[in-house]
């Protein structure tokens, strides 16, 4: 096979989101969400797995040997990738999500008022939610982006691995990388209040030691930004809480009722200018959706971001009503992605 930098080269001269080389199959890369070969010829097990180890540390390939499973960022001709080893049917296999050079501004992004206004936060915490690879940590570093240009701040960013690099400029900005800088997300919420921070970002919620932390550092007067793999906001509220149990649910609906600023859910889609273009539900967590949340009453709260376009609120619906109106995205395909038979 060729060199695995070969093909690392392909997705940046292309453009692609990822590259994919699995033992056995073809490589692969996604462009504007789809899949296309990049060579006829499968990649040769064993040729592949040396290619592969050769990128990794000997820390990293004791890790890999041991859980079978390894996320670490990687560089090439000045492009980071996010990159995820794992085996499948025995053999290696690598995904390898391409992070722009650049950071997206809020206008590349198409930002609403109500997303710009986040940035102008002291305190809480704003969510992005959506599937995986749908732009998540792009929408979060423009916003912490914003906020390095715009204000004098210390952002700390804990991050599995650092995927945009910041570069100071008003403010000061530290990237922590997990297994590099730190053991874990919890571990390292545990001690960054005592790094003096403005700003935190923690790139992604994904237990309850790491949750409870967040809420707390939310709740002490910082500002925390973070994602959760969840389709809309009722459903990351709901998600937070259910990784508690019994009395202890209580406590986090009343913490997350006060510090919750915001819930993003985004979703990226195929434009007609042949690129991909995101549609956004956004929740503002007014009076009345904290007392919703701390109630637990979560049902309630879809149908007050329908009724909350006056404090910024969106609904997905309406988000991809806007695109149609606007001319961006195909009707049929937006109509498929409210999930139900309903014609706008």
């Amino acid at each position: 096979m060729k060199s695995i930098k070969t093909y690392f080269e392909e997705a940046i001269k292309n453009n692609a989101s990822d590259l994919h080389l699995v033992a056995d199959e073809k490589p692969m890369i996604r462009l504007e969400g789809e899949l296309k070969e990049l060579e006829e010829k499968k990649l040769n097990e064993k040729e592949l797995e040396t290619e592969v180890l050769g990128l990794l540390s000997v820390e990293q390939k004791k890790k890999f040997n041991e859980e079978m499973e390894l996320d670490f960022g990687y560089e090439h001709s000045g492009i980071r990738f996010r990159i995820n080893l794992h085996r499948q049917e025995g053999k290696i296999g690598l995904s390898a999500r391409l992070i722009p050079k650049d950071i997206p501004s809020p206008e590349d992004l198409r930002f609403e008022p109500a997303l710009l206004n986040f940035t102008n936060l002291m305190d809480g915490l704003v969510l992005v939610v959506g599937a995986t690879g749908h732009g998540k940590s792009t929408t979060i570093a423009s916003m912490v982006e914003e906020i390095n240009k715009t204000r004098k701040a210390h952002i700390i960013t804990i991050e599995d691995p650092i995927e945009f690099v910041f570069t100071d400029k008003k403010s000061l900005v530290e990237q922590r990388e997990i297994g590099t800088d730190t053991k874990s997300f919890a571990n390292a919420l545990k001690h960054v209040l005592r790094q003096d921070p403005n700003v935190i970002l923690v790139g992604e919620m994904r237990d309850p030691e790491t949750i409870a932390t967040v809420l707390t550092a939310a709740e002490t007067g910082h500002l925390v930004f973070s994602t959760l793999h969840t389709s809309n906001a009722a459903e990351a509220v709901e998600r937070i809480v259910d990784v508690f149990e019994g009395a202890k649910q209580k406590q986090i609906l009343i913490q997350l009722s006060s510090v919750l600023r915001g819930i993003v859910a985004q979703q990226l889609l195929p434009a007609k200018n042949g690129q991909r273009i995101v549609a956004r539900e956004i929740l503002i967590n007014t009076p009345a959706i904290a007392n919703m949340i701390k109630e637990n009453s979560i049902a309630q709260i879809n149908s007050s971001i329908q009724t909350g376009a006056k404090d910024g609120m969106i609904t997905m619906d309406n988000a991809l009503k806007q695109l149609i109106k606007d001319d961006l995205v195909d009707k049929d395909m937006a109509e498929r992605r409210m999930g139900r038979q309903k014609k706008i």
